[in-house]
């Protein structure tokens, strides 16, 4: 019995043996091909490169500080503790990103801009971005809002959107609901609730920024508006964007509504001209509690969480505020759905493995909202219902959401509909002078 064990203990070792040996040509996994890199989303972020590697990301960008992609780079050290972020804000970064992009120090990650794309000037920022639709980079591209990316002539990505803007008007929804009234959602409501704050003693229902061109009041209410009347008129678009000498026409409509709006009534021009500038002055005027709509992009809503502090009225009376559309037609408002901040992926740069890995870690629904609400911003993800303040534009139905990127205007066409605006709101030009002086604008 003893020779027959070990005889049977022989055989199971020697077939033990020579399961662990190499195998066969015929046996062995076949190479393994390039593929597509998981996106984060899958399964929750899971790195797809040795963990323990040593390295810096270098970003540049235009902010002072980027404390919201600190936090995320934080969370980024969990899965690569040796990666160093750096971020430099670059000077007139608009101006100098492209020799920045050719300097010896070049950065692995810039912003970039959709309007940047198809200017001469701006070239090298589109020409050195890597393309970011490529599948083996892992992208989660599925988790932004289709409208807001951008769409180049050859169909590459060269940047994907962080953040997006849209204009709209700050509400106090601690006074609509004290007063009994409702936040408008037509033109017609807008007059309407703006008569009955008058009536209630309020002497200011609404007000905005109207010393400049940028971002004021005029601009911020009509500009959807206007985008609504060309959207689906391609041969419209193309004037306009040719300086053609009937496009001044095409905006008419709009130069009839800030006409209109301020006939109307809904603004004090006045009082609104007190406002020293479309950020600070514009917030701290909202938080003295008196005013029931303040007309902002936003990039000014973003700074509303840091400021209530600065505000000793509203520190004294502190009150629920939020973000909407502001209605200028009878059909509903318009959500002006806007790219802010675009990433790029520098391709000469030495470090584009981690770079990307960064991208793919950053580019799912979970952490583009994380940054966009620590950056109080809006997210650039399908879902908008998260964050109370921005909630309101994602319930706006998706034939009132419309996107310059999708319409096609040029920034240069925006900027001469800007200044006839302008110039028609505040009395500098009447409608006809206005819309015949498209395209001469400077």
């Amino acid at each position: 019995m003893k020779k027959v064990l070990c005889i049977f203990l022989a055989m199971m070792m020697a077939l033990s043996l020579a399961a662990c040996g190499p195998k066969k040509q015929s046996e062995e996994q076949p190479e393994k091909q390039p593929e597509k890199q998981p996106s984060a989303s899958e399964e929750g972020f899971s790195p797809s490169l040795d963990t323990s590697v040593e390295s810096r990301i270098k970003i540049a960008g235009g902010y002072d500080n980027f404390e919201a992609l600190e936090v995320e780079f934080d969370r980024f050290n969990e899965y690569y503790p040796n990666v160093e972020l750096i971020y430099t804000k670059v000077d007139d970064y608009n101006n100098m990103i492209g020799t920045v992009l050719n300097g010896n120090d070049a950065p692995d990650i810039y912003f970039n801009y959709s309007w940047m794309y198809g200017r001469e000037q701006y070239k090298d920022s589109i020409d050195l971005a890597e393309d970011l639709s490529d599948p083996a980079l892992g992208l989660d591209l599925g988790c932004i809002r289709s409208n807001i990316i951008l769409n180049t002539a050859d169909g590459s990505l060269p940047m994907v959107p962080v953040f997006s803007n849209t204009y709209g008007m700050l509400v106090n929804n601690s006074l609509f609901e004290k007063e009994g009234l409702s936040v408008p959602t037509t033109y017609q409501e807008l007059v309407e609730v703006c008569n009955a704050f008058r009536e209630k003693g309020y002497e200011n229902p609404m007000m905005g920024f109207s010393q400049k061109e940028t971002t004021s009041l005029f601009v911020l209410t009509t500009y959807p508006f206007f985008c609504e009347t060309v959207a689906h008129d391609a041969e419209a678009v193309e004037k306009l964007n040719s300086y053609d000498e009937s496009a001044g026409e095409y905006i008419r409509p709009s130069l009839e509504k800030i006409s209109q709006f301020l006939n109307d009534g809904c603004v004090d021009l006045d009082a609104c001209g007190e406002i020293e500038n479309n950020y600070d002055a514009v917030i701290l005027r909202f938080f003295e509690g008196d005013v029931p709509m303040m007309t902002c992009s936003g990039d000014t809503v973003s700074g509303t969480k840091k400021r209530e502090s600065r505000s000793e009225a509203f520190i004294a009376n502190p009150f629920a505020y939020s973000f909407v559309p502001i209605p200028m037609s009878d059909e509903g408002a318009v959500f002006l759905d806007m790219s802010n901040l675009q990433f790029s992926v520098n391709k000469n740069s030495s470090n584009t493995d981690i770079a990307n890995e960064f991208m793919r870690f950053l580019v799912t629904s979970e952490k583009l909202n994380e940054i966009a609400q620590n950056k109080g911003l809006m997210s650039t993800t399908k879902d908008l219902s998260f964050n109370n303040m921005y909630a309101a534009f994602g319930a706006v139905p998706a034939s009132r959401t419309l996107s310059p990127e999708e319409i096609g205007l040029t920034d240069d066409a925006v900027i001469q509909f800007r200044q006839a605006i302008f110039s028609v709101g505040t009395g500098k030009m009447t409608i006809d002078e206005a819309v015949a002086a498209y395209g001469t604008f400077t």
